[in-house]
């Protein structure tokens, strides 16, 4: 067996130069920024990747309905249903039965709330029915909210992780936190304190918006394995996607 790290491209313009390629094979890189910093699409935007390139991929959602998401992407030019139908692609729909509503989704949990471990059985089953090997939660925001006990959210992220190991997928988890600023003092790098130090890579996105203009970045906080770049950079959200640039190709003199 080789000891070489095999790198998982991301579909990410710009980003895979900076990490030597992609993802290594089988790590779980956490994707944190505030509200509508790009989460949502930067996940997509791996799986539709994997999906175009013969890598099937299940996407968890916890937070927004899936007909929802289909709709957004496809401004994008990103046809989800169509990956689905091809059995390369599918959505698990979390979120009904969070709130305790019936889902329409083929694949979905049992309309009874929200049981982790029940969770954790059906993403591993749905990994096997299409034989997936990218991953995405989105988010653990989303798992913490039923929960009262910090100790019980701690314990549910390192089952989480756990399981992540054993599907031997390349996965995203994305994790919501506060706007702040690089350089501004110390930095939160996800929500409840603990998915920085048992993911293998964090990736944060930033959001400035002044009056009619936007400021976006993105820094790769750490990446295992990975001789990373260490600089902040301007990210732009185009009609293709996601898209990190150089600093000179955002600010030109």
């Amino acid at each position: 067996m080789s000891d070489e790290i095999v790198r998982v491209p991301t579909g990410i313009y710009g980003l895979d130069p900076l990490i030597e390629g992609g993802i290594p094979k089988g790590r779980t890189v956490l994707v944190s920024g505030g509200t509508g910093t790009g989460k949502t699409i930067f996940s997509m935007q791996y799986v539709i990747s994997g999906a175009e390139h013969g890598e099937p991929g299940v996407y968890v959602t916890l937070d927004e309905h899936p007909d929802m998401i289909r709709q957004d992407m496809l401004r994008f030019g990103w046809d989800i249903r169509k990956h689905e139908k091809k059995g390369n692609l599918a959505i698990v729909d979390v979120g009904s039965a969070k709130v305790g509503f019936p889902s329409e989704e083929k694949f979905s949990l049992p309309q009874v709330g929200l049981d982790v471990d029940r969770l954790l059985l059906r993403i591993m089953q749905i990994v096997d029915q299409i034989g997936a090997t990218r991953l995405v939660i989105d988010s653990f925001a989303g798992l913490g909210l039923h929960m009262d006990r910090e100790d019980d959210i701690r314990k549910t992220i390192l089952k989480i992780n756990y399981m992540l190991k054993r599907t031997q997928t390349t996965a995203l988890v994305t994790s919501e936190i506060p706007e702040q600023s690089f350089g501004a003092g110390p930095m939160a790098f996800s929500k409840y304190g603990i998915e920085e130090y048992v993911a293998d890579g964090v990736i944060v996105l930033h959001y400035l918006g002044i009056g009619t203009e936007s400021n976006r970045s993105l820094f790769v906080r750490k990446m295992r394995g990975t001789k990373h770049n260490e600089d902040v950079l301007p990210m732009e959200i185009t009609k293709k996607g996601i898209m990190v640039k150089k600093p000179e190709e955002a600010y030109k003199v």
